[in-house]
């Protein structure tokens, strides 16, 4: 009688454990139902809106006679406009032998561009405006040109704004520069600035083919008999300022 009873007991406790099993692998089945009915009523999170960051240039033509060509601004990531020592593009050889910066401001390093209304007189000063979606990361660069010279220009290539915050302002100087693609004759019929109303940019490189630093105009004055300029169209480094301001 006492082994029938043991013999029911054993089979008392397994039923029972058999039991707790189901129950138990019942309930966690449950949860993991809940928890993917959880998951799929969550709303998804919409992507947080575009942030717009701008800059305020203004420009000022530091020079006694050399108008500046509009003014080309453009917001980039990597490349340079130009490398002094290596042959220009012909975007930029477009830029400084006729003041066009379209091509320029078509790059494909380019992210965001503006570009001035109009020419800057000696002394003169213009205000413009970039901006960029999500990316205080950007290099800045600069470029116009000196109109009463064969291919000189001037401007900045490839300024990190990185370190500037909303509010902070900087301002730098710049100096000119000889795209090296028509040679400096100052002769009639060369230079499209108001000094000679001549020819802008032309497809014929007759110079050295590579960027340098300019050296000056000579000037009918100072011996160069077929010069269209004189004293007034000289220059001295630097040739312009860039104030730039981060307003947004």
């Amino acid at each position: 009688m006492k082994e029938s009873n043991n013999i029911d007991n054993t089979r008392l406790k397994r039923f029972s454990n058999v039991l707790m099993i189901a129950l138990l692998a019942s309930a966690l089945a449950a949860c993991g139902g809940d928890n993917d009915d959880n998951t799929a009523e969550q709303p998804v999170p919409e992507p947080p809106a575009p942030v717009s960051v701008t800059y305020e240039l203004t420009i000022t033509n530091l020079s006694n006679a050399q108008p500046l060509s509009p003014v080309a601004l453009i917001l980039h990531s990597e490349g340079n406009l130009w490398t002094v020592g290596q042959s220009a593009s012909q975007a930029l050889e477009q830029m400084a032998e006729g003041g066009q910066t379209d091509e320029l401001r078509s790059l494909d390093i380019v992210l965001a561009e503006s570009s001035g209304a109009a020419p800057i007189g000696p002394g003169g000063s213009e205000t413009i405006t970039v901006s960029i979606n999500d990316n205080t990361q950007a290099l800045l660069s600069v470029a116009t040109m000196l109109v009463n010279t064969n291919d000189g220009f001037t401007g900045l290539n490839a300024y990190s704004l990185a370190d500037l915050g909303v509010g902070d302002a900087i301002s730098l100087l710049t100096r000119a520069y000889d795209a090296g693609t028509e040679v400096n004759s100052e002769a009639a019929g060369t230079m499209p600035g108001p000094a000679d109303n001549g020819e802008g940019f032309n497809v014929t490189r007759d110079d050295v083919d590579f960027v340098a630093l300019h050296q000056g105009v000579v000037s009918a004055d100072d011996g160069l008999s077929n010069s269209v300029l004189n004293l007034a169209h000289k220059f001295d480094n630097p040739v312009m300022r860039i104030s730039i301001l981060r307003v947004e």
